[in-house]
């Protein structure tokens, strides 16, 4: 059993009406400090109690154990609207969606649902050491169970999980289990240091000795995951979709306040208010027009993902393939909008935007941070040989 690494206050209130007036509440707090949390890059342990405080992380989980009941579409769109106040806060409520959730999948029944009451009772946040391309954890027999050992140099939310999902290698084979951090043995690092989800706490785990049970296990080594199991993938891949269009949407909206208040129009430009100059008005066109498209192709790709996932273990290999087909499309799309957006609100706000004070340039550095997390031309690979191969994406930890 778990014990959260932080103190909170549950609302009870978990209709859809009041988790999406809380997160409107909470991006518009976060969008006023957000240059100075994003100064101090800092664990954030008081952002994580707000959003357990606000009934959040539960919001997926079901109703009769005390959860929200919101289904994926509605809680991409919480991500989003969180990440247009400050993108990491919303990558730790995304990744937790996913992390959270994964037990459903990939569990039997019974133990799922003490897993996912414990989590809503205690109101658990988890998080996750899981990059194949950073093997590092070991897993060996001692007594009657298992010791972890190793380092992982990646793990975000590595200071504030109450729970991860891990992967380790045992016996030359790699197995996944879920398992508090309160158990001893688990240190959080304080070296992620890039310039980019700078609140992300991101950086790396190291295990002594921390003790793995066989009740801990999910999935056998041996056997192929079930394909509800496998959901975990393009679901996160959407999640990353909706934190780089949140992050793209809150700098366009950042730009137009500074344009209201701020920005001085050109010399040339012929009219008194920066708000006038036909160029600025133009932009902002072009730049709402791709951030809408993105969002509605975002939302269509988590209504399939969402329409094969409602399938159970009933869903096919081919249904759950079209979904993620679908997800990725959204990721490909979303890379671009959200990289040209938070680059070019610049031409709007002018030079003086760049001071550091404002630090307007950290909606690209968060974007152009994660966006590297999977380079982008292998979803669009994988979207082009769907199309035109009927080739659904190859399950792995990235697609």
């Amino acid at each position: 059993m778990s014990q959260s690494n932080v103190l909170f206050a549950t609302n009870r209130n978990t209709s859809r009406e009041a988790l999406f007036a809380r997160a409107e509440e909470i991006s518009a707090d976060l969008s006023r400090r957000a240059a100075e949390l994003d100064r101090d890059g800092q664990p954030p342990l008081a952002e994580i109690v707000k959003l357990k405080s606000a009934g959040l992380l539960n919001a997926l989980h079901a109703p009769e154990i005390g959860g929200g009941g919101l289904d994926w579409v509605d809680g991409l769109k919480l991500v989003r609207i969180l990440a247009r106040g400050e993108s990491s806060i919303a990558q730790l409520l995304g990744y937790h969606f996913v992390n959270s959730q994964f037990i459903y999948w990939a569990l039997d029944e019974v133990r799922a649902r003490v897993l996912g009451s414990e989590t809503v009772a205690k109101n658990l946040y988890w998080g996750a050491a899981v990059n194949p391309r950073d093997p590092g954890l070991v897993l060996t027999r001692r007594g009657s169970g298992y010791v972890l050992n190793g380092r992982k140099s990646f793990s975000t939310a590595a200071h504030v999980s109450d729970y991860i999902n891990a992967n380790a290698n045992l016996d030359g084979k790699i197995v996944g289990f879920a398992v508090p951090t309160s158990r001893p043995g688990y240190t959080a690092n304080d070296d992620w240091d890039n310039f980019g989800q700078r609140l992300s706490d991101s950086g790396s785990v190291e295990f002594h000795d921390f003790p793995v049970y066989e009740e801990d296990f999910v999935g056998a080594p041996d056997a192929p995951p079930p394909v509800l199991a496998t959901f975990n993938t393009p679901l996160i891949q959407l999640v990353f979709v909706n934190f780089y269009l949140g992050t793209a949407e809150g700098a366009l909206q950042e730009a137009l306040n500074y344009v209201r208040t701020t920005t001085r129009p050109w010399v040339t430009s012929g009219v008194e208010r920066a708000a006038d100059d036909p160029y600025i008005l133009e932009r902002i066109g072009e730049f709402t027009a791709a951030l809408k498209a993105s969002a509605a192709l975002a939302d269509s790709a988590a209504a399939a993902v969402q329409a094969s996932l409602a399938r159970g273990q009933h869903v096919t290999a081919r249904e759950r393939g079209e979904a993620a087909a679908e997800a990725y499309a959204a990721k490909v799309n979303a890379t671009h909008v959200s990289l040209d957006i938070t680059s070019r609100v610049f031409e709007l706000t002018g030079a003086r935007s760049t001071a550091e004070r404002y630090r307007f340039d950290r909606y690209w550095r968060n974007v152009r941070t994660h966006t590297l997390h999977d380079p982008v031309f292998y979803k669009a690979k994988e979207v082009g040989e769907f199309v035109l191969n009927d080739k659904v994406p190859e399950v792995s930890l990235y697609s």
